[in-house]
């Protein structure tokens, strides 16, 4: 798979699995006589030093956009005992690991609007997704991302500086047919951002097509008001039926309040308009404390990663539907700025997340892409978090306890 995205691949196998080296170009096996051959002795236990040398190959061989994924299975090195002994790396014939190249062409293509309707100028047509990224934005051919021929309904689309729109964005490059619920009361900024051509350009130069626009209301004061099957009921008149759903929506009233001083109105009101779907998007708030992220927010984030999982397993049984939610870190959206803090917050994921760098919209929108596709056939229950890292730290290190810590940094940031 990371060969067809235009990946060179290096390939290590244990010395018990063989002794062999195998050419891919002449499709055979030779015996290795190496004294470079990396041996494991399972008379000693010791699993963690296949791990030593791993990071030892990261540290010396490493691209600066080098990617580290680590599969388990029931008989590995650390269960066998493996140990890494005496290895020679002088000499040996390395060459320098190049990193999987982010997946980058973007598919546009052509259908009939029936309310809102932009036109496409000559658009080339591809089968794979460009990664909208900061990062690589060269052309790489194969294994695609293509959802032509799918119908997308996205719930929470306010402005185009938001994980809503850039999700929209992301699953229109590849291809689906886009359908967009607004809420109400964003309803006259959406209007606007379409009138000043906001929405108009995908990232391959093409023109975006919104073939249909709801207005949606999530938030009701009893259950007995809440309208379920409208919204539901318009889209299957009009369309039959979609194949994706993301649910974008986040209303916290009261979400400067903390949690002790939230209304009862206020609280049923996050928890109305912030849970429960199919693609969703979710807060580490939902899991740690974020001082200042009240209101009932991430109670509402809590219930949904919860939602999440039992959804994936009543509605992959039933109907063979895929469930899962996006944790995204923070963001200078419209929305955010109703937090107070959303500048602080980004400035402490900077300082303090693996990769030190601004998360940006497109980057959720990716991944959004991805886990809509087939690609992600096997994915569901499931909360991924893009956010740059920032939910693996325990601890903050901008913190004055570690000043005297030597705590590496991004030399480019």
């Amino acid at each position: 798979k990371l060969n067809a995205v235009g990946s060179k691949i290096v390939v290590g196998t244990l010395q018990g699995f063989s002794t062999n080296i195998y050419d891919p170009k002449s499709k055979r096996a030779t015996k290795n006589n190496s004294k470079n051959l990396l041996r494991f002795d399972r008379k000693r236990r010791n699993p963690n030093q296949f791990n030593i040398f791993l990071l030892h190959l990261l540290i010396t061989t490493s691209s600066p956009q080098f990617n580290i994924m680590a599969t388990t299975a029931a008989t590995t090195a650390a269960a066998s005992g493996a140990m890494l002994r005496k290895a020679t790396f002088k000499g040996a014939a390395w060459s320098k690991l190049s990193s999987s190249s982010h997946i980058s062409s973007f598919s546009s293509r052509s259908f009939t609007s029936s309310s809102l309707k932009f036109d496409k100028n000559n658009a080339k047509e591809s089968s794979a997704i460009k990664a909208m990224s900061q990062t690589n934005n060269t052309h790489v051919s194969g294994l695609p991302i293509n959802l032509k021929g799918k119908r997308a309904f996205i719930a929470g689309v306010a402005d185009d500086n938001g994980y809503g729109w850039a999700i929209a964005k992301a699953l229109a490059a590849a291809g689906a047919e886009i359908l967009v619920g607004t809420w109400v009361p964003a309803l006259n900024i959406f209007e606007s951002s379409l009138r000043r051509g906001k929405f108009d350009e995908l990232p391959d130069g093409s023109l975006m097509e919104i073939t249909k626009v709801y207005p949606l209301d999530a938030v009701f004061d009893n259950l007995e008001d809440v309208p379920e099957d409208e919204v539901a009921e318009s889209v299957k008149n009009d369309f039959g039926s979609i194949d994706i759903l993301v649910h974008s929506l986040a209303n916290g009233p009261e979400v400067t309040k903390p949690l002790l001083e939230t209304s009862r109105n206020g609280y049923l009101a996050a928890l109305s308009a912030s849970s429960g779907s199919s693609l969703s998007l979710t807060y580490i708030a939902s899991e740690k404390i974020i001082p200042g992220y009240g209101g009932g927010m991430s109670s509402a984030k809590a219930a949904l990663e919860s939602d999440t999982r039992v959804l994936a397993f009543e509605a992959g049984r039933k109907h063979r539907v895929r469930v899962n939610t996006i944790s995204a870190g923070p963001l200078r959206s419209r929305a955010a700025k109703a937090i107070g803090f959303i500048d602080m917050m980004i400035d402490y994921s900077i300082a303090n997340a693996p990769l030190q760098k601004e998360l940006s919209a497109d980057e959720v929108g990716n991944t959004a892409a991805f886990l809509a596709s087939p690609l992600a056939s096997a994915i569901t229950g499931t909360v991924i978090y893009v956010d740059n890292g920032l939910h693996a730290m325990g601890v903050g290190v901008d913190s004055p306890i570690f000043k005297d810590l030597n705590i590496p940094k991004d030399e480019n940031h």
